[in-house]
């Protein structure tokens, strides 16, 4: 890599200083460092350019924010699960890119070998195995199983200014019992391994760069720790779990595989490693919820897959409302469908039935809310709309803000009730032209809540990234550019004997990810780019509320309950006492009619301004919600009459009060009203 002159220094800054936005301009004193810290003096002598030249930026903007780009969902260690042989190539190996970025062997003589590439991205595709050092045909935007991820090329993304990374510990054991491999399914070790390996990573980069604690890559366990690093002008590396049946939450024919036992031993030992966020389902229907479909060919095999692995195919119900998963197109891949038992098929999908059956199962919100517990981000995409929707109610009903949409996988009618939270979205690594319209879209939403926009890479996700526009393409990318700090020039990247230009190549791999943003702000996105530029701290500013979130104390915890009437039943008690118990399999339930009411005592006049009610079946369509100072006059403080039967929060202006009455106005079935839960909060 060359150094920058001092002339082109100069002309760097003057360049930043010119600029008429303040996200562009002036960042606060950064600590001293070493001249040309940027410069690794250990790079190997053979390994891929960098093809950035200047300083990166540090400190923060004028105002004190962070900067930089925020990939939010990539998959740096895919080599390491499925098996280990499903994607070929490393990010790094300590014998340097020789052996990280070497021929694949399974993939001979043609690319016929290929199985899994053959199967989800073109079965004809015949291609050159040879790496390094002539790339001849890998990696490319569709290919899906070479690595894209070689450290060099995260440099070059950081040095062009990005700031936050997550990196999505993932497999699946059933696809891994299908294609060859060298290692065990287990997708729990699989997860430890990967994780060790990003650790073993950090330290190879720490010894190019002279030492422990100087490379660009550091891992991050705390928003504050990120916030130092991103200070310090270096990437933040933030480690998440996205796997189909984590902590082995399997169902097999809808029975759970898991306890609660084993998701707290689970959601602990994820703590211990770092990790940060996660997916509670990816691809299958597991014991905890239901996932949104993937359309066509990888659909149909994802579908075989879960049939293989549960014993139960996808199942399709009319969608409640506007939100709805995936649609499935049925596409027929035979090779994968040999694979089911005989007199087994794929089940055809009515077209207006485009909904999960599946939701979030009571398991299901134990780990929720065991993360909760645990101050994690959830990740949203992947949930089923059921799913999705009860999700939201339940961090809605204690105001928690750690919601995560990390690569358009979630229904965007979501996304306003996100935002709301002060959770963050990133949008998928697509086409430059698809992104900004996208986030043209979306913008208004943004501007509302005043965050930035991460985005979603995937790399190494088995998803397919940006086609080339072409090298004819009247708004194209023109080499050299100056990066969006306006601080460092960046030239086409080259690694071996293959120079990689993203008017010709699209999104190969991880280190045209800066021309890809340039590609955006070349196709009109310049208002796109300045929001992903803000995507560090607006990520930050979710990581750091929900690190710091703190359960609010439920004052219907202790209260005395009370109701105008109790179902009667011979073994069953449906006291009113039972929606107060902190257990939902338990309820209050009262007679058949309309007019009837569970009254909460307080003890104590205490300051009241939300009421959270978890519904049974037999739910409230109309109901308002009622407080007392004294228990026999009372004041109506929020009604509806549009009830649904989940989880209802009534929020309203802070007021005092002793009693608290939910009282029920009309019926939504013909039995009476029943509460397995209701919850008290002073705002």
């Amino acid at each position: 890599m060359q150094r920058i002159s001092r002339i082109s220094w100069f002309v760097a800054v003057i360049v930043a200083a010119l600029s008429s936005s303040l996200w562009l301009t002036g960042a606060s004193a950064a600590p001293p460092a070493e001249s040309n810290w940027w410069d690794p003096p250990n790079r190997p002598a053979a390994d891929s350019e960098i093809n950035v030249t200047g300083e990166p930026f540090r400190g923060t903007a004028p105002n004190g924010d962070v900067r930089g780009f925020a990939d939010i969902h990539n998959h740096l260690m895919t080599n390491e699960g499925f098996g280990g042989r499903m994607i070929c190539g490393k990010p790094f190996d300590e014998a340097g890119i020789e052996e990280a970025l070497k021929d694949c062997p399974e993939h001979y003589p043609d690319g016929a070998g290929a199985l899994f590439e053959n199967l989800t991205s073109d079965p004809d595709w015949r291609h050159d195995p040879v790496g390094w050092p002539t790339f001849k045909e890998w990696p490319r935007h569709n290919s899906l199983s070479h690595q894209q991820n070689y450290y060099a090329w995260l440099e070059r993304a950081w040095r062009a200014g990005q700031r936050v990374l997550v990196t999505d510990l993932t497999s699946n054991g059933l696809i891994c019992s299908i294609l060859p491999r060298d290692r065990g399914c287990d997708e729990m070790e699989s997860i430890r391994l990967q994780a060790e390996k990003t650790y073993d990573m950090q330290d190879y980069i720490d010894k190019v760069y002279g030492g422990e604690g100087k490379g660009f890559f550091r891992i991050v366990t705390t928003p504050e720790q990120a916030r130092t690093v991103i200070e310090s002008g270096r990437l933040a590396v933030v480690l998440g779990v996205e796997t189909s049946e984590p902590f082995g939450c399997k169902q097999v024919l809808d029975v759970a595989q898991c306890s609660k036992a084993d998701i707290d031993r689970g959601l602990d030992e994820l703590h211990g490693l770092g990790v940060s966020s996660m997916f509670l389902c990816h691809k299958f229907d597991n014991a905890l919820c239901g996932v949104r479909f993937d359309p066509g060919t990888l659909g149909t095999i994802i579908n075989v897959g879960q049939f293989l692995s549960t014993g139960t195919f996808w199942q399709t119900q009319q969608c409640p409302g506007p939100e709805h998963d995936n649609p499935i197109n049925g596409a027929s891949v035979p090779k994968i469908e040999e694979k089911l038992p005989a007199g087994v098929e794929v089940p055809s999908y009515p077209d207006g039935a485009q909904c999960n059956v599946r939701g979030l199962t009571r398991l299901g919100e134990y780990a929720l809310k065991g993360m909760m517990r645990r101050n994690m981000m959830v990740e949203l995409d992947h949930m089923s709309t059921k799913a999705t929707g009860r999700t939201l109610e339940i961090l809605e009903s204690v105001d928690y803000p750690g919601a995560l949409s990390s690569h358009s996988w979630m229904d965007l009618g979501w996304s306003e009730r996100v935002y709301r939270l002060g959770g963050f979205i990133g949008s998928y690594d697509s086409a430059s032209k698809g992104f900004v319209a996208e986030t043209d879209r979306s913008r208004p939403l943004r501007e509302k809540y005043d965050v930035g926009l991460g985005f979603g890479s995937d790399m190494n996700g088995v998803g397919g990234w940006p086609a080339p526009r072409g090298e004819d393409a009247p708004d194209k990318v023109v080499y050299p550019y100056r990066t969006v700090d306006g601080g460092s020039l960046v030239d086409r990247q080259v690694t071996g004997e293959r120079v990689w230009d993203v008017n010709v190549d699209g999104g190969a791999h991880y280190g045209l990810i800066p021309d890809w943003i340039e590609d955006i702000r070349r196709v009109g996105g310049e208002k796109t780019v300045k929001e992903m530029f803000r995507g560090a701290q607006s990520y930050l500013d979710t990581w750091g509320a929900t690190t710091s979130y703190v359960d609010p104390t439920d004052l219907a915890a202790g209260s005395r309950a009370s109701a105008s009437s109790v179902e009667w039943h011979p073994w069953t008690s449906y006291a009113a006492g039972q929606a107060i118990d902190g257990d939902t399999s338990t309820r209050w339930a009262s007679n058949w009619s309309d007019d009837q009411w569970l009254q909460l005592d307080l003890r104590s006049t205490q300051t009241v301004g939300r009421v959270v009610l978890e519904w049974e079946r037999a739910y409230a369509s109309a109901y308002r919600i009622e407080v007392s100072t004294d228990g026999s006059t009372w004041r109506q403080v929020w009604s509806t009459d549009a009830g649904n039967g989940t989880i209802d929060t009534a929020q309203f202006t802070p007021t005092s009060a002793r009693y608290v009455r939910v009282h029920g106005v009309r019926r939504a079935t013909s039995y009476g009203y029943s509460v397995r839960e209701v919850a008290v909060y002073a705002r």
